[in-house]
């Protein structure tokens, strides 16, 4: 008896700790609801304002939505700085990493975007968008033997990929790679018959 009767206190501490959470549980559900309403009609800055209002910096999902609704609203540095907060909270999250890229390329910082791009890449090494976006960053930078190996990497994974195929087509081209480049060149009219960029690419090689 004396057992239970110190069991009963705090079954009643933890019914009222649930009653909280599903208090608060509900108020957040009933805000992200409102945002996306007011982010389907172009009203961002009132869409972030609801979100402020329940508000906590330790919450994943909040930091997120936050973090996207700033990019639309052209907040670029405030959407950085809830990205950011995401990723603080989970670490491993290559959603938060892939969203702090937009504000990072709508204020022109490079290096910023690739360094989330290869932070995606130490989590996942196959990750598609990382591999070729990185692979155009050398491609462009004339980097060629660098920006190969993502594409290499792409055309692993999926072989049939037309852009990786595409861009790993014309690396090889550029780094002297004649029978790659052919090989590959003729691998993309596979996919795309008469593609000009395939095309321009063959007429290249002698």
């Amino acid at each position: 008896m004396e057992a239970l009767k110190k069991i009963i206190p705090t079954l009643s501490i933890v019914a009222v700790s649930l009653a909280a959470a599903y208090a608060q549980d509900a108020v957040q559900q009933e805000a992200f609801t409102t945002s996306y309403t007011l982010e389907y009609n172009g009203e961002y800055q009132k869409a972030i304002d609801v979100i402020k209002k329940v508000y906590d910096e330790k919450s994943y999902e909040l930091n997120l939505r936050a973090g996207w609704l700033s990019y639309e609203a052209g907040l670029y540095i405030e959407s950085q700085q809830f990205y950011q907060k995401a990723i603080s909270v989970n670490p491993n999250s290559i959603e938060a990493k892939l969203g702090y890229i937009y504000p990072a390329i709508a204020l022109g910082n490079k290096d910023q975007v690739i360094n989330q791009y290869t932070k995606i890449l130490e989590i996942d090494s196959q990750n598609a968008t990382a591999n070729y976006q990185l692979g155009l960053y050398y491609y462009y930078k004339k980097d060629y033997k660098k920006g190969i190996k993502y594409f290499e990497k792409l055309v692993t994974i999926s072989p049939s990929g037309y852009d990786a195929l595409l861009m790993d087509a014309w690396t090889n081209l550029q780094l002297g790679k004649t029978i790659e480049a052919y090989e590959l060149f003729n691998k993309v009219l596979l996919i795309s018959p008469n593609d000009k960029s395939a095309l321009e690419g063959l007429g290249l090689i002698k």
